[in-house]
């Protein structure tokens, strides 16, 4: 498939125009007026490999390089295949209006249901929505479902969630005013017997995210059996990316899976518009929100997309609608969809392994330089807090003045947290990123 807009009738009007008979004679007095060696050959290489040798090229004209960037901490900098962007901005998909009334489209349901079933795949669960509006909102969603669920009123939390999901969660069930009260992590990880421990007869939901805050891989198999026989329902926050070597959410027994899909083919586009993954048991699929297309056929038995339920109360009696969500993310889930597609089990597989090799390199060499230590022992994934033997935001201020975007300093969230930072390393970081950071490091802490 040429993801190339112009067709060859296109192409040959064009050439016909300028009186040229095939596209290679554009060049041809490129070619003629460089001197010797000013075009050199690139040889065989991966998209990623080419676009990095491209920035070279790309900085003899004085162009600025790519700034390294060690900063995750919910958002992460992966590799875009360029096929993505190329298709989104084809006219059939991107438009300024959300597909409010997307029955209009059997292309857009389709698209729907592609990432459903990719997601389900992805989470291990039965069932999948067409798209919430980010991370933290999936998991606020999921809460609130949980609490439709059971009738219980109590919700048992991580500390080791993210700080800004939590912020949002205590936001969007502010009106049903919940009890909620926070499982500790010593050791960056979640204490599963605590956990466990404050989950009494009126709880709705325990919720463990993996890897959490501090990039630390999660006992979430352990968290699935601990919250299974308590009657309480298990939510797990999931990292996509991290589920190409790690248990998905339904192998570890949850019952709502949420994740933040802005690892999944999109950039970091300055915070946003991101992508909420929701997904859950078949059982529990009329209480989850959002909405959900599905697969039927007519009278003559041809096959067709529909939207299977759209449970907002624009469709239904106010008091028995799942949420307010009117629409869902769907440029965003179509490229969601593309990546999963283009990567492949085996590609998506790679990536993660990559991340966990890359970070642990960097982790490695960061936790050599003087006065410089590892936080926690815990396995992490491609996320991990390092000590530092001066103010973290010192650190970050020379770094950025050296060009580098440093980790995140932990005192952004806990005041007292001066000397740590929250370092990311995802497959984009290459070896000289890594070695500029550590030069830039060792500079700051002299």
């Amino acid at each position: 498939m040429s993801f190339v807009p112009h067709t060859r009738e296109d192409v040959a009007r064009m050439l016909k125009t300028l009186g040229l008979s095939r596209v290679e004679d554009l060049f041809s007095e490129v070619e003629a007026a460089a001197p010797p060696g000013a075009l050199p050959e690139i040889p065989s290489a991966s998209e990623s490999e080419l676009r990095h040798q491209l920035w070279d090229i790309a900085r003899l004209n004085g162009r600025p390089d790519q700034t390294p960037c060690f900063r995750g901490a919910g958002a992460y900098e992966h590799y875009v295949p360029a096929a993505i962007p190329a298709l989104l901005s084809r006219g059939e998909f991107l438009t300024a209006y959300t597909p409010y009334q997307p029955e209009i489209s059997q292309g857009i349901l389709q698209a729907m249901y592609e990432f459903q079933s990719l997601i389900c795949e992805l989470m291990g669960m039965e069932a999948a929505n067409a798209s919430v509006y980010d991370g933290a909102s999936a998991l606020a969603e999921a809460a609130l479902m949980a609490m439709r669920i059971t009738r219980g009123r109590r919700l048992v939390i991580s500390e080791a969630v993210h700080p800004h999901w939590i912020e949002v969660l205590r936001t969007y069930t502010a009106n049903v005013e919940p009890e909620i009260v926070f499982a500790p992590a010593p050791d960056g990880a979640t204490s599963i017997p605590d956990l466990a421990a404050l989950i009494t007869d009126d709880t709705a939901a325990a919720i463990v995210q993996s890897p959490n805050v501090f990039g630390i891989i999660e006992h979430v198999r352990e968290a699935g059996a601990a919250v299974g026989p308590t009657g309480a329902l298990f939510i797990a926050a999931a990292y996509p990316i991290s589920l190409g070597m790690l248990a998905t959410p339904g192998e570890a027994g949850a019952d709502i899976a949420v994740a933040e899909g802005q690892s999944l083919g999109l950039p970091l586009a300055y915070g946003g518009p991101y992508l909420g993954l929701f997904a859950t048991r078949m059982k529990y699929v009329r209480q989850m929100p959002g909405r959900v297309a599905g697969v039927a056929h007519d009278a003559q038995g041809r096959r067709g997309y529909v939207m299977t339920l759209q449970a907002r109360e624009q469709h239904i009696r106010r008091e028995r609608a799942t949420s307010n969500i009117c629409s869902n993310q769907m440029l965003c889930a179509l490229a969601a969809t593309l990546y999963l597609t283009l990567m492949g089990p085996r590609g998506f597989a790679t990536v993660a392994e990559q991340n966990f090799a890359i970070a642990h390199q960097l982790a490695d060499r960061l936790a050599a330089l003087p006065g410089c230590s590892l936080r926690y022992r815990a396995p992490f994934f491609n996320e991990f807090v390092l000590t530092l033997p001066v103010a973290a935001e010192d650190v970050e201020r020379e770094l950025w003045d050296d060009g580098i975007i440093s980790g995140l300093p932990l005192s952004r969230w806990w005041p007292e947290r001066t000397h740590e930072m929250l370092f990311c390393a995802t497959e984009v970081i290459t070896d000289a990123a890594m070695h500029r950071l550590v030069a830039g490091m060792e500079e700051a802490l002299s």
